[in-house]
């Protein structure tokens, strides 16, 4: 599988990504748990399709710590015994914003009333906007097809 284009070698998408990266950077600047942060990029990245996120966040997941079980219950997680409530309150929210059309009512108050039972309110601004951010990335590599697998962890910095 090749890509369709250059997407990461253009200028025009280096000043898109530029932005979408400062976003990230403040992102994984907050309070919001580095591990939560994971679980949320691969689960968006899972329903979504998108190999490129999935394989890179599973690799960056594991080299910061979280274990395979963890990794591999992921699309599980609601059988799984392996996740905080506050993991799973995340992981809901994330399942429900990135399936907003699915869900056909978007995000539940019964999935925010739980989040915010877990989180701060920066907390919960990190997290809405990380499911934001992950989306944006899973849709541009999902349209250029970006080939999964050869990511190497700290690639992009």
């Amino acid at each position: 599988m090749e890509s369709r284009l250059n997407y990461y070698g253009n200028a025009v998408a280096a000043k898109v990504l530029k932005h979408i990266n400062s976003a990230s950077k403040v992102l994984s600047d907050s309070a919001l748990p580095v591990a939560t942060r994971h679980l949320v990029e691969i689960r968006a990245s899972q329903i979504n399709g998108c190999g490129f996120c999935t394989d890179m966040h599973s690799k960056e997941a594991a080299h910061a710590g979280e274990t395979s079980v963890r990794l591999n219950l992921i699309a599980a997680w609601r059988e799984a015994t392996v996740f905080t409530e506050a993991e799973r309150a995340a992981l809901e929210l994330a399942e429900q914003g990135t399936r907003i059309t699915d869900a056909a009512g978007g995000v539940t108050d019964e999935a925010w009333a739980n989040a915010a039972k877990h989180y701060d309110e920066d907390q919960l601004v990190a997290l809405i906007s990380l499911i934001a951010v992950i989306n944006s990335y899973n849709r541009i590599n999902i349209i250029n097809r970006q080939p999964a697998g050869g990511y190497k962890v700290g690639q992009f910095g």
